[in-house]
């Protein structure tokens, strides 16, 4: 009998998501401000996280971009 394995969104935390990233603290926030990284998940009252799905997709994106020679928005 073959069963399927889903696989469960994960979140990231701040520390991760820089690590995965590059990204400083200040840089990852005003990218969410520009609209240039995804959003945070409300996970308390003084906790967020990002979907690593999303995190990943975004790095995806800036790869692909910089192999084509375009340069992303910077500031």
């Amino acid at each position: 009998m073959h069963t399927k394995i889903s696989k469960e969104p994960t979140i990231l935390r701040r520390p991760q998501v820089q690590q995965r990233t590059g990204l400083s603290r200040s840089t990852l926030y005003q990218y969410i401000k520009d609209g240039e990284f995804p959003a945070s998940v409300q996970l308390g009252p003084r906790a967020v996280g990002w979907l690593e799905s999303d995190v990943s997709d975004w790095i995806s994106r800036r790869v692909k971009l910089a192999r084509q020679g375009q340069q992303p928005a910077s500031h």
